[in-house]
């Protein structure tokens, strides 16, 4: 951003642009249990500091702890020489330290501008001047690129365009720190760019840019210093001009990763059919056919929009079904419930774990046992004994981390709380499963856990759908793969035809396979 236009929204602010950040010895527990363990590390302005580590390694908590949503047990910050004992947000902001968060906090009822502007509104005798804060939330957005009306209501935004938003509040003060955890996880390929070039432009002011995130691409494009986190303990701060992906990897997890997928196993050609799908149509979905056999890995590729969702809620009687036949062990799957279909042996994990999958305030144990109440119960009511038992027994096949299955969904990490949906999915004991964007939001130790998982569930006899959005993930799964396009399959590739040319030829194809 200009000097011009920083100069316009100045912060009351004890740091600046060119102030150092020193975290020394901070440590930090939830109920006991440790999330960061003397962890030591320099922030220099005009650089951009990458946090990276496995979910739960403790990155988020550290980025919370320099924002001042948290406060650590041990420890201290100094920043620009000065004691930084910070107790909230708004003293961070007050000291010029900036966070852009992975959950939102934008106010719905509010327009854009307000939001961008919330607490720094341009006024006169009390009065905002409203002309004025548009003009400069147009310059703000121009140089930003991002393509917003100052006088929509934000909360009719979609994500990528709340987290626009969110970027902006952060440009539009002159912020001496600022913290993205994950910025980049919710914009399209154009709007990460112009993301990109404005971490940049923040780090050539002389700010100094945390910058949280899984996409190690991104990390090693981006940043100056890479500090690598592993179960709350600090691995190492390096250099990102001498870092690789596979030293990353390495680092967090401990060991090396010899290869992102397990070996593949064939699946036996003449294995009984565990789901059949006929001339299915829905909304989304438009005459698809296709044979999942017992011990298969199908995986379902296709740009955004191609279907693939649609066809996966379709088959799961999540979707109105207009006509086709879905056979399950030979036998129609008749009616429209879910719960029809769980008790018939068809599961579903959801695309969004937060929005349909968990319920994020109840307990582990609550979120796994939901789906079969009945095989925990006696007359009526939980038998907590049994229940335990069986929670226990599929967090161990699942490996969730958590301190105790009494604590909230929400405290755990991503890939934790990924694990958990398939711990529930266990539960019903199924014969096929239906796995949407199994591994998003997830790092890579824990994508890994999930590979080894799929493979074993099939390898124990259940048919699986694997879809993805990441070709990688469907070709190196899958025993064969189905591309779709605006509804209808393009292509059924396997063996040797099955690879990325030919899942982005079908992707883009017009007709439909034979």
């Amino acid at each position: 951003m200009s000097a011009r236009t920083f100069e316009e929204h100045p912060h009351q602010a004890a740091g600046t642009p060119g102030d150092v950040l020193i975290v020394a010895g901070v440590s930090k527990r939830f109920g006991g249990v440790p999330a960061l363990s003397d962890v030591s590390l320099t922030i220099e302005p005009g650089k951009v500091h990458a946090l990276i580590g496995e979910n739960g390694a403790g990155k988020s908590t550290l980025g919370k702890i320099i924002s001042g949503v948290i406060e650590p047990d041990e420890g201290s910050l100094t920043l620009g020489g000065r004691p930084l004992d910070l107790r909230s947000p708004r003293e961070a902001i007050a000291h010029g330290i900036i966070t852009i968060a992975q959950e939102l906090a934008i106010v719905p009822g509010l327009s854009v501008a307000e939001n961008v502007y919330l607490g720094s509104q341009v006024a006169t005798a009390g009065f905002v001047r409203r002309r004025e804060t548009r003009r400069r939330f147009r310059d703000l957005a121009q140089h930003a690129g991002f393509d917003l009306s100052p006088d929509m209501r934000a909360g009719s935004l979609s994500i990528a365009d709340q987290q626009k938003v969110e970027i902006m509040r952060a440009l539009s003060r002159n912020a001496s720190i600022v913290v993205m955890d994950e910025p980049s996880a919710a914009l399209s390929g154009r709007e990460t760019e112009a993301l990109h070039e404005i971490i940049r432009s923040l780090a050539r002011r002389g700010s100094a840019v945390v910058l949280i995130s899984h996409f190690l691409s991104e990390v090693l494009k981006l940043s100056d210093t890479i500090t690598t986190l592993r179960d709350g303990h600090l691995v190492r701060t390096v250099e990102a001009a001498g870092a690789t992906e596979e030293s990353l990897i390495e680092g967090m997890l401990g060991r090396s990763l010899s290869s992102a997928f397990p070996t593949k196993v064939l699946a036996d050609p003449a294995a009984p059919i565990a789901l059949e799908v006929e001339n299915l149509k829905a909304p989304g979905v438009q005459d698809c056919s296709f044979v999942l056999r017992q011990g298969e890995i199908l995986g379902i590729a296709g740009l955004v929009g191609a279907g693939r969702s649609e066809l996966a809620r379709a088959i799961f009687r999540d979707a109105k079904v207009s006509s086709g036949v879905v056979r399950l062990g030979g036998s129609n799957l008749e009616g429209h419930s879910p719960h029809r279909s769980i008790n018939r042996g068809l599961v579903l994990i959801p695309e969004s774990r937060k929005e349909m999958g968990l319920l994020m305030g109840r307990s582990v144990r609550e979120n796994i046992s939901l789906s079969r109440l009945d095989l925990v119960s006696r007359f009526g009511w939980i038998a907590a004994f049994r229940e335990r038992r069986k929670v226990s027994e599929l967090m161990a096949k699942t490996t969730v981390k958590a301190a105790n299955m009494g604590l909230p969904a929400m405290m755990l990490s991503g890939g934790n709380q990924q694990k958990l949906l398939f711990a529930r999915s266990m539960m019903c004991s199924p014969s096929v499963l239906i796995a949407d964007e199994p591994t998003r939001g997830v790092d890579v130790g824990s994508k890994r856990a999930i590979y080894d998982l799929l493979v074993q569930m099939a390898q124990d006899g259940m048919g699986i759908i694997v879809i993805s959005s990441e070709i990688e993930e469907v070709l190196g799964l899958a025993h064969r793969t189905l591309v779709m396009r605006h509804g209808r399959f393009t292509a059924d590739l396997s063996n040797e035809d099955m690879n990325e040319q030919a899942v982005l030829a079908a992707a883009f194809a017009e007709t439909s396979a034979s």
